[in-house]
């Protein structure tokens, strides 16, 4: 982007613009090529610091690489902002799949596994809120009738896990589960990503559903235990 277009966009003005820039530039974090400006790769660093400071990917890797081992397929964990959800942490296996999944990356909730499960877990004005917002995920997705929607959100409530069979896209088939911490709020969502051509839904819900169930409940123990465990605050000098 331009210095204009990233004034503009951010409605400030263009010479606090410029020297904002200026320090991101010397921090490593943007790059300059001629009259336009760019992001350099060091801005996942701000990403992975907002996932180690929530301290649920130091829990789950072990989890989620287990689970991988035993399955041999993929597993990620990811949490809602706005109608999305991000990607937090992955574990991945070397197979083909329509979508490119890596930390960070944001698909519509409604139409995956974790979303499904994440969504289920709002209050009723909090989910009316949260569907209200725009996507700011690239996959555009068709609209959706809000009574299935709702009875599919109830299901999900029931059971305790969601399905997603080829909604993101053709080819990816899910399931997920909830993280919780120590009082039953859902932190998160772990899955399991198949290849649908290769594991039917029944396979997956047969072989696979026990599994990411048992990693999901040890994630959440673990949280649990550690979120609960005593600490000092000590005061700045």
């Amino acid at each position: 982007m331009s210095l204009a277009e990233i004034a503009a966009a951010t409605n400030l003005a263009r010479p606090t613009t410029h020297r904002l820039l200026a320090t991101l530039i010397e921090l490593g974090f943007v790059r300059q090529s001629g009259s336009l400006f760019e992001l350099t790769p060091r801005i996942l660093d701000l990403g992975y610091a907002f996932v180690s400071s929530q301290g649920l990917w130091q829990v789950a890797r072990p989890h989620l690489e287990a689970l991988v081992g035993r399955t041999g397929e993929s597993s990620s964990m990811a949490q809602l902002s706005g109608s999305d959800i991000v990607y937090t942490a992955r574990v991945a296996v070397p197979k083909i799949i329509a979508l490119r999944v890596e930390i960070g990356t944001r698909f519509p909730a409604q139409v995956t596994s974790q979303g499904k499960v994440l969504l289920a877990a709002l209050a009723p004005d909090a989910l009316r809120r949260t569907l209200a917002e725009p996507s700011s995920s690239r996959v555009v997705i068709a609209a959706r009738d809000p009574a299935d929607l709702a009875r599919e959100l109830d299901g999900v409530r029931a059971r305790g896990w969601a399905l997603a069979d080829e909604e993101l896209a053709p080819g990816v088939r899910s399931i997920a589960a909830p993280v919780s911490d120590s009082t039953g709020t859902v932190l998160a969502a772990v899955n399991v990503t198949v290849h649908a051509a290769e594991t039917p839904t029944a396979l997956l819900l047969e072989r696979h559903l026990p599994e990411l169930l048992a990693t999901a409940a040890a994630i959440s123990a673990d949280w649990g235990r550690l979120d609960a465990r005593p600490y000092v605050e000590v005061p700045e000098h």
